[in-house]
């Protein structure tokens, strides 16, 4: 069986590196590898994030993508590549690996992603058992402030899947990176494989994101995707029911759960009760 998913991901690797360098007949790998995710990301949240400020520009932006790429064709064409590819394997970071075969890391940026493999042993190492933690409060967060293209996310969502609860309705996945292009690939490979969050690109360190976990605030010099997973009826119940906890004042019988306890690499300072919220609808 691990050899049919290992045999699986070379066609997928050389099905989706013949396709891209079909595109490169005129134009520089990372010009292409730029417009076709870009395409591929707008593709994914215009079909579920209605704000109208984030969708004219994505729109426009798509649209600027398929003048230089010519057709929406082999666009399309990658996109099902990794899907496929995501679907025979999710315990991997296709994009990220693809990104790096054809040497588009950018050193001026610091950029060498870390192997899945290690990610993997991060995740099981952090995770541990969190079904105490999800009864308690219903939810848990999981963060990586300098995402990359997921390969950490995506290690800690099927690490959770040993969970007896869905994971797709029960942990939230955030991210951040000062790259767009690559903050991008992590919203794709995420969005595809169900995952319930948002990315944000922007400076981790200078610009963090703030505010309630569930209610992410835009802030100026950053830029949220959010997942189609976090637009589900699940999530949008328990965003209004700590809006309505707020709004009448109810308080918590039971002691709280700390919600950044499983957040990799950084922790967010939560902010007072109500902080942002009013921001909600513009926000997401």
């Amino acid at each position: 069986m691990q050899n049919k998913v290992i045999e699986g991901f070379k066609v997928n690797q050389k099905e989706f590196m013949k396709i891209f360098h079909e595109l490169c007949y005129s134009r520089q790998p990372w010009e292409v590898w730029s417009d076709v995710i870009t395409m591929m990301a707008c593709s994914i949240a215009n079909a579920v994030d209605r704000t109208e400020k984030r969708h004219k520009g994505r729109e426009k932006e798509y649209a600027e993508c398929l003048k230089r790429i010519g057709s929406a064709e082999k666009p399309a064409q990658l996109l099902a590549v990794i899907v496929n590819a995501l679907e025979e394997n999710p315990e991997q970071d296709f994009l990220g690996e693809m990104y790096m075969g054809l040497n588009l890391g950018n050193h001026w940026k610091g950029q060498f992603f870390t192997p899945y493999s290690i990610c993997k042993m991060m995740s099981q190492i952090t995770c541990g058992s969190i079904d105490s933690q999800i009864e308690q409060q219903g939810y848990i967060s999981v963060c990586d402030e300098a995402c990359g293209a997921g390969a950490t996310l995506i290690a800690a969502a099927n690490t959770m899947k040993k969970s007896k609860y869905n994971f797709q309705n029960h942990v939230l996945f955030v991210g951040q990176d000062i790259d767009r292009i690559v903050g991008m690939m992590c919203y794709i490979q995420l969005s595809l494989l169900g995952c319930a969050g948002y990315i944000c690109i922007g400076n981790s360190l200078s610009n963090p994101l703030t505010g309630h976990v569930l209610f992410p605030q835009e802030k100026e010099g950053q830029e949220l995707w959010i997942m189609p997973m976090f637009r589900t009826d699940v999530w949008n119940i328990r965003r209004m029911a700590v809006m309505m906890e707020n709004i009448c004042g109810t308080v918590a019988t039971k002691k709280p759960v700390e919600k950044e306890r499983y957040f990799m690499f950084f922790d967010f300072k939560e902010q007072e009760a109500g902080n942002g919220r009013e921001k909600f609808a513009d926000s997401i």
